[in-house]
């Protein structure tokens, strides 16, 4: 019996009658311990690789084949289905066509694809600016293409017109892009609750919340998020957040001569990367 896809799981996932919680990875690690917690999807935050790949902002510097190499390990660490960020596509039409099928062969349930002009920048700084609706169309009509091709993956279809051009056309955007076909629709960085809930109201299908700490859009508890009318929330940059903060504290730590006191005992270390399943394989084969 084959194994149901990822893409399958999503849709399945989808169905479920409450909010779908989804922490951000950043590497097969961080994808594992999202696992562990008990969520029931991961997602691979461009924000988040490129921090941890590049030491550098979410600003377009991430290339295609860069993505795809961490999209590949994060999706091999987990079972989970994951929802990876494709930034505006990496190109032209036919590059966005491109994007989607390398997402689906890397093992991603789904790709999150926006109308920002390239290069892009975080949802929630300043400066965005989006490309005119026709070219956001046509991005998405090629993803659609793709994916009713063959291309084993569902589409998140997401705008960043909040900022730049107003509430009124990210809500058109997004209407626009459930009535194309995409599987989710995500409107980026509303400023308050009655923002959320007027896109919450107006849109068909599956919607996505962004939940980043101290940003543009209010972090709501769960069970207010599905009251408006949200199928997911994203948390992309909570477990990159916590990192740098215990990192940071633990060389401080180091440096004044003390011995750090937020590190796990190295028994559980050893355990959290994977020296039990290793053993038990290594015993299984004799090794």
């Amino acid at each position: 019996m084959a194994t149901e896809s990822p893409a399958n799981r999503l849709r399945a996932r989808l169905h479920e009658d409450r909010l779908l919680q989804m922490p951000g990875a950043f590497d097969g690690m961080s994808a594992r311990l999202i696992e562990e917690a008990g969520f029931p999807l991961a997602f691979m935050s461009g924000f988040a690789v490129s921090a941890s790949h590049l030491a550098g902002p979410d600003a377009g510097l991430m290339s295609l084949g860069e993505m795809l190499d961490r999209g590949r390990e994060i999706c091999a660490a987990t079972n989970l289905p994951v929802i990876g960020d494709g930034d505006t596509g990496f190109g032209n039409a036919v590059s966005v066509r491109r994007t989607v099928q390398a997402y689906a062969h890397a093992g991603f349930a789904c790709i999150m694809l926006e109308d920002q002009v390239s290069p892009k920048r975080c949802g929630h700084t300043q400066g965005k600016q989006v490309v005119p609706r026709a070219e956001a169309e046509t991005r998405l009509q090629a993803a659609l293409d793709a994916r009713d091709e063959g291309a084993d993956i569902l589409i998140m279809a997401r705008t960043d017109a909040r900022g730049p051009l107003g509430l009124e056309e990210a809500i058109d955007r997004a209407r626009r892009f459930a009535e194309m076909g995409a599987d989710i629709t995500f409107l980026e960085a509303p400023e308050d609750e009655s923002e959320m809930a007027a896109y919450c109201d107006a849109v068909p299908g599956p919607k996505m919340a962004n939940m980043i700490e101290h940003g543009r859009t209010p972090v709501l508890p769960p069970e207010r998020l599905q009251a408006l009318g949200y199928r997911i929330a994203v948390y992309p940059l909570t477990q990159l957040s916590a990192a740098i903060r215990a990192m940071r504290l633990s060389l401080a730590e180091i440096g004044a001569g003390e011995t750090p006191s937020g590190v796990l005992d190295f028994a559980d270390l050893t355990e959290a990367v994977g020296f039990g399943r290793y053993h038990a394989l290594a015993d299984r084969y004799g090794d």
